[in-house]
């Protein structure tokens, strides 16, 4: 691991860390070089290390999540699959006002969270019980709050298909078995076999969020009924959720400064104009929000960094 650390390394998954001891693996750890000053210059920084530990929250097993906290970050599995339950409609989006810890999760900075994984998308790994690129528009709303809330270390899938009942089929492939190449279109995204969620652009107008609101604390949170929400970061961004089968047409304080913002789930910023839905912010924070229940995209989510007439802003990628 130092030898990979001195190449340039700057981070490492440990696969099934619930089989190892705790304390030798803390021992390798305390062993390890700090990050490379040649890629990584300044201040002395450690590695990045995340392990894999599968534990539901159910009590079901010997081994907890929360022995392998403190000293690295664990996988969440608690997360996708509770997420899923709220985006099924199985239990109130409402009821994400105190998501993190006190679901019985760990605390955010011992966390990596995602919504699927390689493993549980196929079944395995914890089981199945979570949303896939198989039900986008959920799929979609779920990504779209996790990478809105500050909770944990995120981390976006990125797939290939697979016939459903055939779990361990490898990637997409020539007749000579080697691995296609990856071909997108105009709109960035995927074919011959390849999902790339990380490529819609839904997904990465959230990861942009993200970036942005980084640092900020959750405001203005608002519920109405079960499942339609929505919250500020700070003043720098704002998310309204519908995963109601009701539309949502109201006006929400979003805790932004006046002005005309492009919603990151339908477009983007193109110079002074807006590729997709327009949202203005009046002079006390108000802005006005219409998502119809059975649309693709029942969110929407605006940011300072896509803000017309202000300088773009450029964020360091955080997460």
């Amino acid at each position: 691991m130092n030898r990979l650390i001195s190449k340039g390394v700057a981070g490492f998954r440990i696969d099934a860390a619930k089989h190892m001891w705790p304390n030798h693996l803390m021992g390798i750890y305390a062993d390890l070089d700090s990050l490379n000053e040649k890629y990584f210059p300044g201040a002395q920084r450690r590695p990045f290390i995340f392990q894999e530990v599968i534990d539901n929250g159910k009590n079901e097993e010997a081994i907890s999540a929360f022995e392998y906290t403190g000293f690295a970050r664990v996988t969440n599995f608690i997360f996708g699959t509770e997420l899923a339950q709220v985006f099924l409609r199985n239990n109130p989006a409402k009821w994400l006002v105190n998501w993190g810890s006190k679901w019985n999760m760990p605390q955010s900075e011992d966390v990596v969270v995602f919504i699927d994984n390689h493993d549980n998308q196929r079944g395995h790994g914890g089981g199945g019980g979570v949303l896939t690129h198989r039900d986008p528009k959920r799929y979609k709303m779920a990504t779209a709050f996790m990478l809105a809330h500050p909770y944990g270390f995120t981390r976006v899938m990125s797939s290939f298909n697979f016939y459903r009942f055939i779990s361990d089929q490898g990637p997409p492939h020539n007749d000579y078995m080697s691995i296609k190449d990856v071909q997108w279109g105009n709109d960035f995204s995927c074919g011959c076999g390849w999902i790339c969620e990380h490529r819609w652009r839904q997904i990465y107008g959230m990861v942009a969020f993200r970036n942005v609101v980084h640092g900020t604390d959750i405001l203005n949170w608002w519920s109405k009924d079960n499942y339609q929400i929505a919250f500020s970061r700070g003043d720098k961004g704002f998310i309204v959720i519908n995963a109601d089968v009701q539309d949502l047409n109201l006006e929400l304080q979003t805790g932004l400064s006046t002005g005309t913002y492009c919603d990151v789930i339908s477009g983007e910023l193109d110079g002074e104009n807006c590729t997709g839905t327009i949202v203005k912010v009046n002079g006390t924070g108000y802005a006005h929000f219409h998502i119809r229940s059975r649309s693709d995209d029942t969110m929407m989510a605006i940011h300072i960094g896509e803000k017309i007439g202000e300088q773009r802003r450029v964020t360091t990628l955080q997460h």
